[in-house]
């Protein structure tokens, strides 16, 4: 079975068109330069699909880098074990 991590980091080396493997928790719109805000947006649907879930406008806009989304995420009850 595939890990929650797993899904998140291809959800997001697809959306943003970079490798699986240069993902971590600080990953963020600095760091990635294809992280604008258009990818922003289109990264909330995919993961509101993916994990069955939806956010507030707030969520959204409390999300700086890849930790925050898995913090949002497990707000939702999405569980990410440890790496």
């Amino acid at each position: 079975m595939v890990s929650n991590n797993e899904r998140l980091k291809k959800l997001i080396s697809r959306v943003l068109d970079i490798e699986l493997n240069s993902i971590t928790d600080t990953t963020s719109p600095e760091t990635v330069e294809s992280w604008d805000s258009f990818n922003g947006l289109m990264m909330v649907s995919e993961l509101e699909n993916e994990f069955s879930v939806r956010f507030t406008m707030d969520e959204v806009h409390a999300v700086k880098c890849v930790k925050d989304i898995k913090e949002a995420l497990g707000l939702q009850g999405v569980k990410f074990e440890d790496e």
